[in-house]
């Protein structure tokens, strides 16, 4: 249950990535802080504005294939200079026992609603048959958010409920966190896994339940393909191609609740990113998904008055 319940949390932060869509800017200047094709590279160096020392900006995919991983010397350095990490969400907590049983009581739909009072008889038999095959019925199930029913359904989360040998598999935060931890580096995160969860309060569980029927019908080769995409993209260190991806592979689903699920959590980093910089040296490691663009953090922290330089 420990190790599935980590799984969990890092397919659901990986679900933020797969789903992202360019949105139309908010604030139209930020089109001259937005990265541009030339400035490709996972890592940036966060100066100026008051800063006394630099910082870092480092994007991951959250689980990756073991023979995909790497870590380049400028990354370790980097990492090593700073004096403390901070995650999008602690790793600490991905251990914490009360974390862990908050995040099962926040998983239950509200007033007992269940996913058949959500969809019609067709496709709540589609559904029910999928998690079936899966060894996960909808009887014990049926009451969970539809959008962390979504996750289950994934073939990644398959592949876990199956008994996937996590030891293929690679998540640089966990990496991070352990090279933290060797060199007696506090951690934090720029939100909570409670703050995640209740995101999916702010999205009608109609809406979700649609999504999952989408995706279970949705052709799983199409999926892959976009995922093999991905890592190859991440390999190159091509943020800009990552952002071109992910905006033209999103439905109009992700496009509608995008300021839910990526942009408004951009904008929340900043405050927290800009105290923990003024007080030390610190290496930030989110998703490579929220670096690049309009809305991105990169541009986000170029509007505010920062000198965010890319490392090759």
């Amino acid at each position: 249950m420990h190790k599935l319940l980590f799984s969990v949390l890092l397919l659901l932060c990986s679900f933020y990535v797969k789903g992202q869509e360019t949105a139309v800017a908010i604030v139209d200047t930020t089109k001259k802080f937005a990265p541009t094709a030339e400035e490709n590279s996972l890592l940036w160096e966060i100066s100026g504005n008051g800063l006394k020392t630099s910082s870092w900006l480092f994007g991951t995919i959250h689980i990756i294939p073991k023979e995909d991983f790497f870590l380049t010397d400028i990354m370790r350095s980097s990492f090593q200079k700073s004096k403390k990490a901070i995650f999008e969400i602690d790793t600490k907590d991905m251990f914490n026992m009360s974390a862990q049983l908050g995040l099962i009581m926040k998983s239950f739909m509200n007033e007992g609603v269940h996913l058949k009072d959500l969809l019609s008889k067709e496709d709540y038999a589609v559904v029910k048959k999928h998690f079936d095959e899966m060894g996960l019925p909808l009887m014990i199930f049926g009451r969970v958010k539809p959008m962390i029913l979504s996750i289950f359904a994934s073939q990644d989360m398959e592949n876990v409920g199956k008994g996937m040998n996590m030891e293929e598999m690679k998540s640089y935060e966990m990496v991070l966190s352990e090279m933290a931890e060797k060199e007696e580096k506090p951690t934090g995160g720029l939100e909570t896994i409670q703050y995640q969860m209740s995101m999916f309060d702010s999205i009608p569980y109609k809406a979700q339940a649609e999504m999952l029927v989408q995706g279970i019908k949705g052709e799983k080769t199409a999926v892959d393909s976009d995922l093999d995409q991905m890592i190859e993209l991440y390999k190159k260190q091509d943020i800009f191609g990552l952002h071109s991806l992910i905006a033209n592979g999103s439905d109009d689903f992700m496009k509608k609740y995008d300021n839910v699920l990526l942009d408004g959590r951009n904008r929340n980093w900043i405050e927290p990113m800009k105290f923990e910089m003024s007080n030390q040296p610190t290496f930030f490691a989110v998703g490579a998904g929220h670096l690049s663009g309009e809305n991105g953090v990169i541009a986000l922290l170029r509007k505010e008055g920062f000198q965010v330089s890319p490392l090759k």
